[in-house]
């Protein structure tokens, strides 16, 4: 299969002025974390991806669009491995803004929702990155090119939960709960898979009408 165009327009210095605001928030938000243990496991993907993507920018770069799409993802998980998942005060904030009403009472959730939102977002936010990617070194055409992206992020989030598990079964006890944050649903990685795939079934074909508005 033949190489197809890079979707987009990218520009080197706003990725850089991207990556560096990111690497101030990272910063920022490793101060002080609810669980110093629990934030070194929820980074250790994050610095592995930084590797990754830093040095292959220059044979490979992103869209100004991916690189923006990378950036909101990169912050919201640095909120979660901060506060830990389970206990992002989301609602706190939300009581804040709108004269102390709770978001979580408005719409009946009995749990801290933070990390079911950042799975979701996974999918709606790293598909469009990952069908860039793709479309970049191979040319799809028909369903493929909707198939494709989509399978591999649910690929992705299915392995997640399975380093997640075998993290936790690892290290067991506080950390390990911590880090699985099931808040007691025994079906929390299934509806996490579910999420992150709603995400990208939603995201894949705003990416493919995006692609041919240009």
């Amino acid at each position: 299969m033949t190489e197809s165009p890079r979707p987009g327009r990218h520009d080197a210095r706003f990725a850089l002025a991207l990556l560096g605001a990111f690497l101030l928030v990272f910063a920022v938000l490793a101060v002080n974390p609810e669980t110093r243990e629990d934030w070194l496991l929820e980074n250790a993907l994050v610095v592995a991806a930084l590797a990754w993507l830093i040095p292959s920018y220059r044979r490979l770069p992103l869209s100004n669009l991916a690189c923006g799409l990378l950036f909101v993802f990169g912050v919201l998980h640095e909120i979660g491995a901060h506060y830990q998942y389970s206990n992002v005060p989301y609602d706190r904030w939300f009581a804040a803004i709108s004269g102390g009403h709770s978001r979580d009472a408005l719409f009946g959730f009995e749990r801290n929702q933070y990390d079911r939102l950042v799975h979701f977002l996974y999918g709606l936010l790293i598909t469009p990155v990952s069908a860039e990617v793709i479309s970049a070194r191979v040319r799809l055409h028909g369903a493929w090119l909707f198939l494709l992206p989509v399978t591999f992020v649910m690929s992705h989030s299915l392995i997640y939960e399975l380093i997640e598990w075998f993290a936790a079964s690892l290290f067991g006890g506080e950390l390990g709960q911590a880090y699985l944050g099931t808040q007691g649903d025994i079906w929390d990685a299934q509806k996490d898979m579910a999420l992150a795939t709603l995400g990208s079934l939603i995201a894949q074909p705003l990416w493919m009408w995006h692609r041919t508005r240009r």
